[in-house]
């Protein structure tokens, strides 16, 4: 199966590493503005091949893309010194606008995998986009907060000393400073944590639950501080989505989809528990949060309309 990744820069290149070292598809094709730095990444990529799975790796323009079952877009501008969220935004918009008509012109029964930050509001303005060209419900899914809900079971793992693939829970919410930690809703191994600490004699008080939120909350800017840019984790993610849709596994992960209604707040692309498989998210999972999860949720999801409002009016 092909897999086609349009952005090469550290965040789709990263992706294309982890499809190779997962063995996910059996082509990929980089397609990038900077056609070089495509060609660069493919040939290093390549190398990768004979110590990890047997997949081929090109450098593509956009015809290439025809017959991908998935094409993941990592594609946008940085955001420049002094520059406001809405400029960028605009100008992502703008990247936007030109990209996906290209990639659904070539690939139109693709699922479009969204990375480019504000990843909500760039998922959101894709799935426009893409409607406008007949795309399917659920064609389009954003990254989300996969990468944060695996932050959160990460430190609940290291906390109780459990592997993390054996502990539920949710980040839901915007990807950014919002976002929701469902501690209400955790389990381990279908234990909730307050059973599990009883069980293991391990604390779990309010100050602890603090400093877990505080890492999930600011793990991304911690990384870009020491190194300039966080690369790994979300390509991890964005693997991990396009393993679930090419094998049409009904995975349930936390993508982020334009939704009628959340919270009270309609009309917002926002992440929540979605089964996903091969036609893309298939449907939102209702979440039973407490009410000061529910509450905030609701501000996570007006700060999220407030920015697509912002934008829309600035267009």
């Amino acid at each position: 199966m092909k897999i086609a990744v349009v952005g090469s820069g550290l965040v789709g290149s990263t992706a294309a590493y982890a499809l190779i070292m997962r063995g996910i598809g059996r082509q990929i094709v980089l397609v990038d503005r900077n056609e070089a730095r495509a060609r660069a990444e493919a040939d290093d990529l390549r190398h990768v091949v004979p110590f990890a799975h047997p997949l081929e790796v090109i450098a593509g323009d956009y015809a290439d893309l025809a017959g991908s079952k998935a094409v993941i877009i990592t594609a946008g501008v940085n955001q420049r010194p002094g520059e406001t969220r809405l400029q960028l935004l605009e100008r992502n918009a703008a990247v936007f606008r030109e990209v996906v008509p290209k990639v659904l012109r070539h690939a139109p029964r693709a699922i479009l995998v969204v990375a480019t930050n504000p990843v909500d509001i760039m998922t959101h303005l894709t799935a426009r986009y893409a409607a406008d060209l007949g795309a399917a419900p659920g064609q389009v899914i954003g990254s989300g907060t996969t990468l944060d809900t695996a932050r959160f079971r990460t430190l609940l793992g290291a906390h109780f000393g459990v592997d993390p693939h054996h502990v539920h829970g949710y980040v839901v919410g915007e990807h950014g400073d919002s976002e929701v930690l469902t501690w209400s809703l955790v389990t381990i191994g279908g234990t909730t944590l307050d059973d599990f600490c009883r069980l293991r004699d391990i604390c779990l008080d309010e100050e602890t639950k603090q400093a877990i939120d505080e890492q999930v909350r600011q793990a991304a800017y911690r990384i870009i501080s020491g190194k300039g840019a966080t690369y790994y984790g979300i390509g991890g993610a964005l693997a991990r989505i396009v393993d679930a849709i090419l094998h049409d596994q009904r995975a349930i992960l936390t993508v982020c989809t334009p939704m009628p209604q959340v919270a009270g707040v309609t009309d917002v692309t926002l992440s929540m528990p979605q089964l996903v498989g091969g036609d893309g998210a298939l449907v939102a999972l209702p979440l039973a949060l407490n009410e000061a999860e529910a509450t905030a949720l609701a501000a996570s999801a007006q700060i999220i309309r407030d920015a697509i409002e912002s934008l829309e009016t600035s267009e």
